[in-house]
C-alpha cells in the first residue's frame, strides 16, 4: 500500500503516469472550468490544473478538476486505486476486495501533529479577513444557483455528547462573503448529527476541508455504520492513522495536509436559497430551495492552495466513482457477513449508480442448493435493508463468468439472461433516495419506492456439465492458438 498523504502527493503521482494536464493559458471560472472539466470526462482525459483563472492571476491558487475521475485505456481505474493505496492499474476486484479486507480490521484513529508543521496553517483568516471568494471557485454549469466551493471535500461534524465524528461530502455554495448555503439530507448522518445539535438548541460546530489527502473523499462517500468515524477506516486501510491539527474556532481536528479548511457554525434556525445543481443521475438540476446556513468563523489554506472540482452530471464521473466504489464494497461485505456466496459487487458508472451488479460464486447453487429466484430474493433483502442500499434501485445478479466491471460484459449478460417474464423479484415501497428522475412526486417527499433485482442466473437450470459457456476469445481457442495471435498481433497489421 502507498499512503499518499496529500493533495499534491496524488497530483504528482498523476503527473508521473501521464494522467495531468496543467493548463496554463487563462480560463475563466465563469462556466470555462466547469465546461472543461465536463469535457475531460467525456474523453476520459488527464485530470486538467488550472493555472491561470481570469481574476486570480497572481494569487498562486489552482483548481484540480476531475480528482476521482475515470482515465483513459491501460489504468482506467488509476485515480480510484492511487487515492486507496494501490497501483495505477489495479482491476475494479483488487479495489474491491481491499476495501472490504480494510473493513474487517479495526480502525486506527488519526494522529494530531503540531499545528506549527501542518501546511494547511499556512495562512489563517479571520473576522474581516474572511472572503470565501478569495478562492477561484468556479461558476460550474449553467443553470447552477451559484458558486459550489464544496463539491469534493470533507464535511467534518461531531455529536454534541462527542461519542462519533462523521466525515462526509455534501454539496456547499457560497451564499455571501462568510456564508455557505449547504445540502444537508436528513436521512444522511451529517444530516443526524446536526439534528442532534437542534434539540439542544444550538448551532453544529463544523470544519469543510477542501484538497485533502486523496483517499478521503472515497471514505467520505462510503455508507459506514452510525456512530463509525470515516478516518479511522481510513487509517485501518493505510495501516496508520492520518496526520490531524486542531481547527482554529471550533471543537474539531482536521487534515493536517488540506488545501484549504473553512471552520464555523451551521445554524439550526436559519437557511438561505440553495441550487439548483446538476446531482448524479445526470440531469440539468431544476429545483432551488431553502437550505441550513454555515456561518463561517475562519479560514486556514496553504500558500498557493489547490481546489478540487467536480462537476456533476451523467457518467462518469465522481459521484459515480466514488460513491459506486464504498458503497460496492460495503455491500460485499453485507453480503458475505450473512453467508451468501458472493464472488463480487460492482456498481456500473455508466448506469449513474441505478445497476449494482451482484457476482454470485460459480458454485453458488451447489453451496446453496435454492432456485435463482430465492437467491435473487436473500440478495435484494441484503441489499435494500442497509444504508448502503437506500440509493439502489436496481440489481442485477450474474455468475462469475461475467467481468462485472466491464459495462459491455454486463449488458451481454443481463441481456441473455434475465428471463422477460419471471426475471424479476420485486420489492414494493423500499427506502430510497428522492434524486431518480422517475419517481413521483410521493415517491420523492416520502423517500420511498419500488425496487427490482434483475435474476441473471443460470445455475440452477442446467447441471454442471451442460452450463452455458461463454463463447470469448479465452473460452472458444485452444490456448496455443490464443497465444500465438497475442504474439503475432501486430505482425498482422494492427496497432
Amino acid at each position: 500500500m502507498t499512503h499518499l498523504r496529500s493533495l499534491r502527493e496524488f497530483i504528482a503521482e498523476l503527473e508521473r503516469i501521464g494522467e495531468l494536464q496543467q493548463i496554463d493559458r487563462e480560463v475563466d471560472w465563469n462556466l470555462e472550468i466547469g465546461a472543461i472539466i465536463r469535457r475531460s470526462y467525456d474523453l476520459r482525459a488527464p485530470a486538467p490544473l488550472f493555472t491561470n483563472i481570469t481574476g486570480y492571476q497572481g494569487t498562486g491558487f489552482r483548481v484540480l478538476g476531475a480528482p476521482g475521475a475515470l482515465s483513459g485505456e491501460g489504468h482506467p481505474l488509476a485515480r480510484i486505486a492511487l487515492a486507496l493505496g494501490l497501483p495505477a492499474d489495479a482491476t475494479g476486484q483488487d479495489i474491491i476486495e481491499t476495501i472490504v479486507a480494510a473493513r474487517n480490521k479495526p480502525g486506527i484513529p488519526p494522529r494530531v501533529v503540531p499545528a506549527a508543521n501542518a501546511p494547511c496553517k499556512q495562512n489563517i483568516l479571520r473576522d474581516n479577513d474572511i472572503d470565501l471568494l478569495t478562492f477561484p471557485t468556479p461558476l460550474i454549469h449553467g443553470n447552477d444557483g451559484g458558486r459550489y466551493i464544496q463539491t469534493y471535500g470533507m464535511n467534518i461534524a461531531r455529536t454534541p455528547d462527542g461519542s462519533w465524528t462523521n466525515w462526509s461530502v455534501n454539496r456547499m455554495m457560497i451564499a455571501g462573503r462568510n456564508t455557505l448555503a449547504c445540502l444537508i439530507p436528513g436521512p444522511q448522518h451529517l444530516g443526524i448529527i446536526r439534528a442532534k445539535w437542534a434539540q439542544e438548541g444550538k448551532p453544529m460546530p463544523i470544519a469543510l476541508a477542501l484538497g485533502v489527502e486523496p483517499g478521503l473523499p472515497f471514505v467520505g462517500g462510503m455508507p459506514l455504520p452510525e456512530g463509525v468515524d470515516e478516518s479511522h477506516f481510513l487509517g485501518a486501510l493505510f495501516g496508520e492513522g492520518i496526520e490531524v491539527v486542531p481547527a482554529e474556532t471550533v471543537d474539531l481536528h482536521v487534515p493536517a495536509t488540506a488545501e484549504i479548511v473553512v471552520e464555523g457554525h451551521i445554524a439550526f434556525d436559519e437557511t438561505v436559497m440553495e441550487g439548483p445543481m446538476n446531482e448524479y443521475p445526470g440531469y440539468n438540476a431544476m429545483e432551488q430551495s431553502l437550505k441550513p446556513v454555515f456561518h463561517v468563523s475562519a479560514i486556514t489554506h496553504r500558500d498557493g492552495a489547490i481546489l478540487p472540482v467536480v462537476a456533476a452530471g451523467p457518467p462518469v464521473e465522481e459521484d459515480h466513482t466514488v460513491t459506486g466504489t464504498m458503497h460496492a464494497a460495503e455491500i460485499l461485505h453485507q453480503l458475505r457477513e450473512v453467508g451468501l456466496p458472493i464472488a463480487s459487487t460492482w456498481f456500473s458508472y455508466e448506469s449513474a449508480m441505478h445497476w449494482l451488479i451482484v457476482s454470485a460464486r460459480s458454485d453458488w447453487h451447489e453451496t446453496l442448493p435454492i432456485p435463482s429466484a430465492e437467491f435473487a430474493r436473500k440478495v435484494g433483502e441484503v441489499v435494500f435493508a442497509g444504508k448502503a442500499g437506500f440509493g439502489v434501485p436496481k440489481v442485477l445478479v450474474v455468475e462469475d463468468d461475467v467481468d462485472i466491471a466491464d459495462v459491455k460484459d454486463v449488458v451481454w449478460a443481463f441481456a441473455t439472461r434475465a428471463h422477460p417474464e419471471h426475471g424479476e423479484v420485486h420489492f414494493p415501497a423500499e427506502p430510497h433516495v428522492q434524486l431518480s428522475v422517475y419517481l413521483s412526486e410521493v415517491e420523492a417527499h416520502s423517500y420511498r419506492a419500488g425496487k427490482v433485482v434483475y435474476n441473471c442466473l443460470l445455475a440452477d437450470l442446467f447441471s454442471t456439465e451442460d452450463r452455458p459457456v461463454k463463447g470469448s476469445f479465452a473460452n472458444g481457442w485452444p490456448t496455443d492458438v490464443q497465444q500465438r495471435v497475442l504474439a503475432n498481433w501486430h505482425d498482422y497489421g494492427y496497432r
